[in-house]
């Protein structure tokens, strides 16, 4: 789910998930080196059936201030390492 408010905790979002059914858990997306909250978070439901009725209901819900986005989880964007940078179309390393 997207576009929460930071005044959101996670059992607020597993109150508001509950409506659909059991959730199994929630995990707030935080920045890994800042640990601010970046306004996303998973939610596990312990049935798929559960899954889709939680993104049947509650995308376009209002959480706190904000209306939520909420969908299926979309594997991750690999991300290169710190040793690494940006390469281009070129693959020539860190060059403007």
């Amino acid at each position: 789910m997207r576009h929460i408010s930071d005044k959101a905790t996670e059992n607020d979002i597993r109150k508001l998930f509950s409506v659909a059914g059991t959730v199994a858990s929630v995990n707030l997306i935080t920045d890994p080196e800042t640990g601010q909250f970046k306004g996303c978070a998973f939610v596990k439901m312990v049935s798929d059936n559960e899954a889709q009725e939680a993104i049947t209901t509650l995308d376009g819900a209002l959480l706190i201030n904000r209306v939520i986005i909420v969908g299926e989880a979309r594997p991750q964007k690999q991300k290169l390492g710190k040793s690494g940078g940006y390469q281009g179309k070129s693959g020539r390393g860190n060059h403007p």
